[in-house]
């Protein structure tokens, strides 16, 4: 059994006054928000706010400055979202594309799609989603059967892409298809990934309503829709090495356990400070977020020092969500029928009840995650 360690990392005096300027900063833009919207967390889309991130640098700032970046630390990066985390900021628009699908451009086609499309994500102006998930595969992305041939000058594509969030608002999606075939040993050979331009001919965008009735989600069809050699990214069969990397962003921040902090934030407010029960339960919960904190600070240290953080990362991921998804437990048991309709604690409540079940889903179900972690840990 190989050992997992997370080295602890401990943000200095510069981060802390940037911090004190992005709290300053959403003071103001995000005065109006209820605890409500706010619970939404980083599931709210405003593109505007977007756009002014992007103004104050804050988006792409790790990057380099050809692509639109600025060349700050992923530490720095890390105090920023942990900020807009903690606060509900409606991030959503531009989310994917600044944590994944730009810097997977920039790996793989740095000299063609990410000088195209990187500078315009760094703004707020450019949205991206992730076509990975097809009808019948589940997290099983060797099932795909989504397929592009090659033509002249590019490929035609064909098949369809399911739970594609923020599709209806992105401009493009990074999808993940079948270029060629497995070799019989290998089921993730013959994948590639290719930049598709949302408003191309052949492309349908179909909504997926949640259970709380907000279109997040998407079924997108490929009718036989060309995308241009250029768009291929990286290299044709190279694309389930290219994906795990794009998952490896996808699974690294905070936002895999500050989910649910609106609702810790309102049981706080309502706690009563001379009832022991309280302090127990809600003790318990604020010292698991202080240990998660630990691990995903411990994770942007590993990316500030170039290492790898696939295994931290899925644990954080996979022990966030737990975290998450028991936080309505404990509203319950602490207040439950004593609640009252309308309150902030209740319009809250409902909406993280309802919408917790995804927390384990997102980013990879519970199982994968345990497996990468059992894989990185020599167990299998």
């Amino acid at each position: 059994m190989q050992a997992l360690d997370i080295q602890p990392c401990s943000l200095n005096a510069q981060h802390e006054r940037l911090r004190d300027e992005v709290r300053q900063f959403l003071a103001v833009e995000l005065a109006g928000m209820s605890p409500g919207e706010r619970a939404r967390n980083w599931n709210g889309a405003d593109p505007d706010f977007s756009r002014k991130l992007g103004a104050r640098g804050w988006l792409g700032m790790t990057w380099p400055k050809r692509y639109g970046g600025h060349e700050r630390s992923p530490l720095e990066r890390y105090v920023v979202l942990e900020e807009l985390l903690a606060a509900g900021a409606p991030v959503f628009a531009h989310w994917i594309a600044e944590r994944q699908s730009a810097p997977l451009l920039m790996r793989f086609a740095p000299e063609t799609l990410a000088p195209r499309v990187a500078p315009g994500v760094a703004r707020g102006e450019i949205y991206m989603c992730i076509g990975m998930s097809e009808p019948d595969s589940g997290s099983d992305l060797a099932s795909i059967r989504t397929r592009a041939v090659q033509r002249d000058g590019g490929w035609v594509i064909n098949g369809s892409k399911l739970w594609t969030s923020g599709a209806q608002f992105c401009h493009y999606m990074i999808a993940l298809v079948r270029t060629g075939s497995d070799d019989g040993k290998n089921r993730h050979a013959g994948m590639s990934q290719f930049l598709v331009d949302l408003k191309a001919p052949g492309v349908t965008i179909r909504p997926i309503y949640n259970l709380m009735g907000d279109h997040d989600f998407n079924e997108v069809f490929f009718d036989d829709v060309f995308v241009s050699d250029e768009h291929l990214i990286g290299k044709a069969g190279d694309g389930w090495n290219q994906v795990t990397t794009e998952l490896s962003f996808e699974r690294s921040g905070p936002e895999r356990y500050l989910s649910s902090t609106q609702l810790l934030i309102e049981m706080l407010n309502k706690a009563d400070a001379s009832n022991a029960h309280h302090a127990v339960s809600l003790g318990r919960v604020v010292a698991s977020y202080g240990a998660l904190r630990q691990m995903s600070l411990g994770v942007a240290g590993m990316l500030a020092r170039g290492e790898d953080p696939a295994t931290p990362a899925s644990l954080v991921k996979d022990q966030g969500a737990l975290v998450e998804q028991g936080m309505p437990d404990v509203a319950h048991e602490l207040f439950g029928g004593r609640i009252v309709p309308g309150s902030d604690l209740d319009a809250v409540m409902r909406y993280t009840t309802r919408v917790v079940p995804s927390f384990s889903l997102r980013g990879g179900t519970r199982e994968i995650m345990r497996g990468i972690i059992a894989r990185g840990l020599g167990l299998r």
